[in-house]
């Protein structure tokens, strides 16, 4: 698959840029991806929820009343959890809810979001550059260039450049990452995927490593 290198006016450079079939063009597995996502989604959250149990609720420990003769229910402790101020019961606590999943499995997920981001046309290859300080307005006139300022757009970079990163990391429905960090999520997660044009050889040589 052929697309055309444009430039920061979004204007064709007349260059062409070949996608590896290998990558972008594979066969999607859906379930792959339903995995990938599943992890990456689990390894953000924290897990400090917590809420106490009969043992870490402050409070006394004598029985309430008699057993039987009451004609009411039995009632152990003021700390069970259906009284109020009582304990939770059977509530959450602090736990670690990352998982591992196999490289290869890894590699075929985002090799499947790719696929589909090609399927859909919806990659953009762009030109290398580079911004001389930070400024936003720079970064803002090329996605106006593009014609992607109103979309979820994921730029990536070949390399850590610090000019174009703290350009963009303050507009709202935009992520710049590099080839190295791409994932099955952020991939899938854009209207738009635009690829530094020295980026498409790192992520076709990271994603076809055995």
């Amino acid at each position: 698959m052929e697309l055309a290198v444009v430039n920061t006016s979004g204007s064709e450079t007349g260059r062409k840029v070949s996608l590896s079939n290998t990558v972008f063009g594979i066969e999607p597995n859906d379930h792959a991806i339903y995995l990938d996502v599943k992890q990456y989604l689990a390894n953000q959250r924290q897990g400090t929820h917590s809420s106490k149990e009969r043992s870490m609720v402050s409070g006394s420990t004598k029985k309430l009343h008699r057993q039987k003769g009451t004609g009411g229910s039995r009632k152990g402790s003021i700390k069970t959890g259906t009284f109020v101020g009582g304990a939770r019961i059977h509530g959450p606590q602090p736990r670690d809810y990352s998982f591992k999943l196999n490289k290869k499995l890894k590699q075929l997920a985002r090799k499947s979001a790719l696929t589909y981001k090609a399927k859909e046309n919806s990659i953009t290859v762009l030109e290398n550059f580079t911004f001389e300080a930070p400024k936003t307005k720079n970064y803002l006139n090329i996605l106006n260039s593009l014609k992607v300022a109103d979309s979820k757009t994921l730029l990536v970079l070949a390399d850590y450049n610090e000019n174009i990163y703290r350009s963009g990391r303050n507009l709202p429905n935009t992520r710049i990452m590099m080839a190295g960090d791409l994932n099955t999520y952020d991939i899938l997660h854009a209207d738009r995927l635009i690829l530094i044009e020295n980026s498409v050889g790192v992520i076709e040589n990271i994603l076809n490593k055995a």
